[in-house]
């Protein structure tokens, strides 16, 4: 699913006008509806309906609920602000169509049960109470500049209100792409937006959480004028892609022909993160692993993982000393193995004379960011995988997720390497500068050695000869997916990072089984 700009979302409407042919009037018919029919599936009729419309298409879209709402016999007060005298034609066609219907309704059936006010100067507001259902139809994608005035106070209203509050395609005041220069307390918080038809940049930066709440789409048919040759650098993987992605494995397959992968992890005390990623790759279907370790891990990782090779570092308790991986078909280095002198220098040598694929996590992030002129000396298209605070390592602190993004994207183009920030929408960043957006995972995936788990399971697609963007994309969706498998079991606190190991299998089975 592409992510597209407001820009392009008018193009495509524009698009969708033209060539379906539809009207205007009657495509935003379509998407109240489709808005009108998600209210009444999940609130009663008993519940009081308070509408804020604006100006422009998206107060037009609130009129028309209201409408609809009001033929299903809710209780609806309208309020529609007309301060300008410059209504959008399609929003003056649907004030016509509510006074139509208030109307008929009323010399028919007596008093209406929609109240209609249209502000034109001073506004005393309505009392809002926590049975209210608020939808906030102010303004949608089209806006370029933060609220301000009336409208800033009227958010301002419903924010403190204990309402729920329902947003028509963004919450209002909010921008589709970038708000660094937005008046953050000037946007509406809504409870849940439904989007129409795309998902806006946006909804996948943690800071707007208090604004999106929780979030649809909306499907109504719009056309994409150029389908997949849109110009769009964001995407949001879904379980049909990865399903696309997955191969069959051969009748005559053996271990020598599904990868041989290496993991260099561990250090004293830090065992458990080989343990993890050692696993997680193990479950992700690779033939053979060798792991490189201390001499203090060989114990417990022979126990716990006993079908992992292990190969013994020189140093007996830190990875110190780089070697030759030819016979490796991918490897991943960082869990656990810590940031001593020696695995610095270690560090280093390894991934600058290795060839194969190649995943750098954890300590070997931690390196990195302490030694940023080294970026230049990793492998084109190997891959990285900070959380948030290892990306500041590279990238510095940023003002926003927006700049934050724009920034990885920079590095990834220019150094040709992939980064995977991790985090509720994982983004993968790409060379050429895409970003795909993961949707499974959960809060409760939010604990220790999660992302070990991750990194063993992109180091066994990888050495299975996933390209890196298939391994990245596939992992990070299996590793989410196993997440939300488990915590249907167990529950969201007491999640914890062997879980996911143990539910990789199912993650699998639920992709092929659907397949």
């Amino acid at each position: 699913m592409k992510i597209l700009s407001a820009a392009q979302l008018k193009t495509v409407d524009a698009y969708t006008i033209e060539h379906e042919p539809i009207s205007s009037t009657n495509l935003m018919e379509r998407a109240s509806r489709a808005v009108a029919d998600k209210i009444r599936a999940r609130w009663g009729v008993g519940t009081p309906v308070k509408i804020f419309a604006g100006p422009g298409n998206n107060g037009g879209d609130a009129l028309a609920i209201a409408r609809m709402l009001g033929e299903s016999n809710y209780k609806v007060w309208v309020y529609l602000f007309n301060t300008s005298d410059e209504l959008s034609p399609d929003c003056q066609i649907n004030k016509q169509r509510l006074i139509d219907f208030l109307t008929v309704k009323k010399s028919t059936m007596g008093a209406p049960n929609v109240e209609f006010m249209e502000i034109t100067s001073q506004f005393t507001p309505p009392k809002l109470e926590q049975e209210d259902l608020v939808i906030d139809g102010l303004f949608g994608t089209g806006l370029s500049r933060p609220l301000n005035g009336g409208y800033a106070s009227v958010v301002k209203y419903i924010n403190a209100s204990p309402a729920t509050v329902v947003s028509i395609d963004v919450p209002s005041g909010l921008m589709c792409e970038d708000n660094t220069y937005n008046v953050m307390n000037h946007i509406v918080k809504a409870t849940v937006t439904y989007t129409i038809q795309y998902p806006k940049l946006a909804f996948f930066f943690p800071e707007h959480e208090q604004y999106v709440g929780e979030w649809e789409v909306l499907d109504i048919g719009i056309i994409d004028p150029c389908n997949e040759e849109t110009q769009t650098p964001y995407y949001l993987t879904e379980r049909k892609d990865i399903q696309a992605m997955l191969k069959t494995r051969s009748k005559f397959a053996h271990k020598g022909s599904v990868g041989h992968a290496l993991l260099i992890a561990g250090k004293k005390s830090m065992a458990g993160a080989a343990i993890l990623s050692a696993k997680a790759c193990m479950r992700g279907g690779v033939g053979k692993l060798t792991v490189r370790t201390p001499e203090c891990n060989v114990p417990i990782l022979q126990t716990t993982v006993p079908e992992a090779v292990l190969d013994i570092d020189v140093d007996p308790n830190c990875f110190s000393q780089s070697f030759d991986t030819t016979d490796y078909d991918a490897m991943a280095i960082g869990p656990g193995i810590g940031t001593s002198s020696y695995t610095v220098q270690a560090f280093i040598e390894q991934v600058s004379m290795s060839k194969c694929r190649m995943v750098l996590d954890a300590d070997a992030l931690n390196i990195l960011g302490s030694h940023r002129g080294w970026i230049t000396q990793l492998p084109r298209h190997c891959i990285l995988t900070p959380h948030k605070k290892e990306l500041f390592g590279l990238i510095s602190t940023t003002r926003n997720s927006y700049e934050e993004l724009e920034r990885t994207r920079e590095l990834a183009a220019r150094q040709q390497i992939y980064i995977l920030v991790k985090g509720a929408y994982s983004a993968i960043v790409t060379p050429e500068g895409n970003v795909f957006f993961n949707t499974t995972g959960n809060p409760g995936m939010a604990t220790a050695g999660a992302g070990d788990v991750l990194t063993g399971l992109v180091l066994a697609l990888l050495a299975q000869s996933y390209v890196p963007e298939a391994a990245l994309r596939m992992g990070v969706y299996l590793h989410g997916l196993a997440g939300d498998i488990a915590v249907q079991d167990l529950c969201c606190e007491s999640l914890i990072a062997s879980d996911l190991v143990n539910y990789i299998p199912k993650a699998f089975r639920s992709l092929r089984d659907n397949k």
